[in-house]
């Protein structure tokens, strides 16, 4: 192992909890700043603010920081748009506004 690699993995254990201690702190702040006057519920903790920081990212998302990897398939549809002349594509646009008409 690298000196450069075993630096990374140092910075990784140390920086790692501290964001997410750091985005459990602002879910904290934000929740006591409006939720308890917009629908009158009481006042969370800082431990209370982590599980719930910890539940909405197991639930609603994944632990992956940042952008995310893209489907496949919208990488192969961008690319056969672009391919469409614009006549092709307007006519796309007016059969999308039909079909989603109410």
């Amino acid at each position: 192992m690298t000196p450069k690699k075993r630096y990374r993995g140092f910075f990784f254990l140390l920086f790692i909890p501290l964001l997410i201690g750091a985005l459990a702190g602002v879910v904290m702040i934000l929740w006591n700043a409006i939720l308890p006057d917009v629908f009158d519920i009481k006042r969370i903790t800082y431990g209370q603010a982590l599980g719930l920081f910890i539940l909405c990212r197991i639930l609603f998302g994944n632990f992956r920081f940042g952008r995310t990897r893209q489907a496949p398939w919208k990488k192969y549809n961008r690319g056969r748009w672009g391919n469409l002349s614009q006549e092709e594509k307007a006519r796309l646009k007016e059969e999308w506004r039909k079909r989603c008409s109410h």
